[in-house]
């Protein structure tokens, strides 16, 4: 049962560190977007088509860029959701490890009981044995 909590453990920091290369890869993209969008200036001389076409170019970029900001606020929503299961499936594997370790203590202080009452029988025995043998003799 603890390997089982175990594999769900690591399956789950396994999703935690792909969603944060999800975030890292959608910030970039953010980044990228803003610099096109930074690059992407009005001309100051131009005809009027050449002014509208450039709007648009900007519009669109713009409408880009807003598109890669939401890709990072759900990569991290996601993310927060990954990292919800794992803080569940860590405490899950304590549990576990808290009953096997209470286990080993509880069939340790069994075997200490049994061994101490081996030895007073046999203590209890040999001292009948003494005293029979004293009084034989």
């Amino acid at each position: 049962m603890l390997r089982a909590r175990k594999a769900q453990e690591d399956a789950a920091k396994g999703a935690v560190i792909q969603s944060r290369a999800d975030v890292r890869e959608a910030q970039a993209l953010v980044r990228r977007k803003q610099l096109d969008l930074v690059g992407a200036e009005a001309p100051t001389e131009a005809t009027a088509r050449a002014m509208v076409a450039s709007l648009v170019a900007r519009q669109s970029l713009a409408g880009a860029l807003m598109s890669a900001q939401k890709m990072v606020t759900e990569a991290e929503e996601v993310e927060r959701d990954r990292m919800a299961v794992l803080a569940d499936a860590a405490k899950r594997r304590r549990a576990v490890e808290m009953m096997a370790e209470r286990h080993a203590e509880m069939v340790r202080a069994n075997d200490l009981r049994k061994d101490q009452a081996n030895l007073d029988e046999l203590a209890m025995t040999s001292k009948a044995r003494n005293e029979a043998r004293g009084a034989a003799e």
